[in-house]
């Protein structure tokens, strides 16, 4: 429980620098756009080519992946459908909402949790991997073609996924583990160095966008942002836990991981995503927000009654 607490520490200590230098209006106002831009396109691939390059394959594809993919997928389509069939919003819209709700922070909190609280960076792997190679391709497809008015041939939209950066990168990292690859230090030392500044300068650009607003405000789709938080606080966790102990029959270490994963707050590249096709930007913040605070005593729970 400790881990966790110093984990959201850190966080939000960085996510406070952020709000301040927003703040004090020292970067301009186009800095949020250039920031997200340079984070989307060069920084996070390096980050997700490292950290997927290094884990263990054996780790990677196991039953946690399927617990932490099914968990993820009931969770978007939970919201999806509520979404378009109930509050009626547009597909963009939809979709930024749903990944809200299921698409957890594997990086920027996923590993300081898997570190101070599961003892191991790798088990964040497998959402990782999955996120990155089949939710995200997923969800940017229809994020490409919802936003751009046209679909175009049907190879075009099959080829999209691999022309994202951030899947791009993520694929090669997966590559070099499943095939065991030994890269020279001096070839991977510099995608270390770049991928690095990713994971602060996400949190300090979210900070910034915090400047001036206020949570849950009239007639900024309340509904969907609350929705979105009960769904990823609340009944991923359940899910995982439900799948993992009654379907894949786990019990201990591996069914404690899985359910702290899916008690991850929302990650911050969803609101990446939000600026990035301009869609969602105030729903992805504001649950990015509520969750990242509820997600502690979550987690806090979830270790009191699962931790071996």
């Amino acid at each position: 429980m400790q881990g966790v607490l110093i984990g959201f520490a850190i966080i939000g200590t960085v996510i406070l620098i952020g709000y301040l230098t927003g703040r004090s209006g020292v970067l301009g106002d186009t800095a949020p756009h250039v920031i997200s831009r340079f984070t989307f396109f060069v920084l996070s691939p390096c980050l997700l080519f490292t950290v997927l390059a290094d884990s263990d394959v054996h780790v990677l594809f196991s039953s946690m992946l399927a617990v932490s993919s099914i968990a993820a997928v009931l969770a978007c389509l939970l919201f999806l459908g509520i979404a378009l069939l109930v509050f009626r919003r547009s597909l963009p819209e939809a979709v930024i909402g749903a990944l809200s709700a299921g698409y957890v922070n594997a990086n920027n909190i996923g590993i300081p949790v898997a570190v101070y609280v599961l003892g191991d960076p790798a088990w964040s792997a497998p959402v990782i991997l999955f996120q990155l190679l089949v939710l995200a391709p997923i969800a940017l497809t229809v994020l490409d073609v919802s936003t751009n008015g046209r679909g175009g041939p049907i190879w075009r939209i099959l080829l999209k996924p691999f022309t994202n950066p951030l899947i791009i990168g993520s694929a090669l990292g997966a590559l070099v583990a499943i095939a065991q690859l030994e890269i020279p230090a001096e070839i991977m030392e510099p995608f270390r160095i770049v991928g690095a500044a990713a994971v602060p300068l996400v949190l300090i650009n979210f900070g910034m966008s915090l400047h001036g607003q206020r949570p849950l405000a009239p007639g900024s789709d309340r509904r969907d942002v609350l929705l979105a938080t009960a769904i990823k606080l609340a009944v991923m966790p359940l899910i995982a836990w439900l799948f993992g102990r009654f379907v894949f029959g786990m019990d201990g270490e591996q069914l404690f991981v899985v359910v702290v994963l899916a008690a991850l707050p929302t990650a911050q590249n969803i609101f990446v995503y939000a600026q990035r096709y301009n869609h969602g930007q105030v729903v992805s913040r504001d649950v990015i927000l509520l969750t990242t605070v509820g997600a502690v005593p979550i987690l806090v729970g979830v270790a009191a009654l699962l931790a071996v």
